[in-house]
């Protein structure tokens, strides 16, 4: 491959991934404007999201992969995995983030999800019975730190956010952590595509039986309506495929790098759109929360070279 095709590449790898990020913190804004101003049921959303979001992925699939679709089901040792995918990562993952959104607004919950590679890294150093690295117990150090702020803003008698905020934006992070980790094999044998779009529905179907798809609440116009489609495409399949492409182009490590801008796009169109409040003590405690990221980042990276 030439240098210039590479840095083609390159460059086509990091705008996918910056626009991957700022889709996802523009779906949680939006279910936070669907949630607080159009009295659209939590629980339907996600099952919604889900079941369609997995069907248009499995219908993305390439003619020569799409054999494998139904291949996967016959290993059992991959069709379990899948299941427990697709109730305690994907939908787990899914609807804690949403019901964070709920009881708090958007910026609040993506920023409290992105304590989940700080599970992540926990995890692993309990795994591989090993201390975690200076870099991982500064980032573990930061990550205490901004939780704090972002939820106390200092003080040591009161929450600045509602219990339900701070429970379900941790479940959230926690949920993340097994989202991003138990798949790993799955992934490493099968399409990402078969793999998600499979949880999705899983997830949707099990969900079903929660809220079932046909009881709709709500008020419902013309921006309900254009913003549950954005949810849908631009914060599921489009997001979710674009990322994909980053991967292959740039790898997972700078990828993720990227991640930060969902946290910010969401907590800016959380501000200027729906005026949440975000004072000093909540962006100090994102800040530090998502330098944390960058951290982590940086120690795989170094891992891996």
């Amino acid at each position: 491959m030439s240098e210039g095709v590479r840095e083609n590449h390159q460059v086509k790898g990091y705008l996918l991934a910056l626009t991957a990020a700022i889709c996802w913190g523009i779906s949680g804004t939006f279910g936070q404007y669907l949630f607080q101003r159009r009295a659209i049921n939590t629980e339907w959303l996600v099952t919604m999201r889900l079941l369609i979001a997995g069907f248009l992925l499995l219908c993305i699939v390439p003619p020569r992969k799409r054999i494998n679709i139904r291949r996967i089901w016959t290993v059992k040792k991959d069709a379990r995995a899948l299941v427990i995918f697709g109730i305690l990562g994907m939908l787990a993952v899914q609807y804690t983030y949403f019901a964070a959104i709920e009881y708090s607004n958007a910026a609040t919950a993506t920023i409290l999800q992105y304590l989940g590679p700080v599970f992540i890294a926990c995890y692993i150093a309990l795994k591989n019975k090993t201390l975690p690295s200076r870099q991982d117990m500064l980032a573990i150090l930061l990550a205490l730190a901004g939780t704090f702020l972002l939820v106390t803003h200092g003080s040591f008698k009161s929450l600045a956010v509602s219990g339900g905020a701070l429970f379900w934006g941790i479940a959230s992070a926690i949920a993340l952590a097994f989202y991003t980790l138990q798949p790993l094999r799955l992934l490493q044998q099968w399409d990402a595509r078969i793999v998600i779009g499979w949880g999705m529905l899983i997830g949707g179907i099990a969900f079903s039986f929660v809220h079932t798809p046909w009881d709709i609440s709500g008020v419902w116009d013309l921006a309900t309506v254009s913003f549950f489609a954005f949810i849908i495409v631009f914060g599921s399949l489009i997001a979710f495929y674009a990322y994909l492409v980053s991967v292959k182009y740039i790898g997972g490590v700078k990828a993720s790098l990227f991640a930060f801008a969902e946290p910010l796009s969401a907590a800016l169109l959380s501000i200027i759109w729906l005026k949440t409040p975000f004072g000093i003590m909540d962006w100090t405690g994102a800040g530090l929360i998502l330098l944390t990221i960058v951290l982590l980042t940086r120690d795989k990276s170094k891992a891996a070279g």
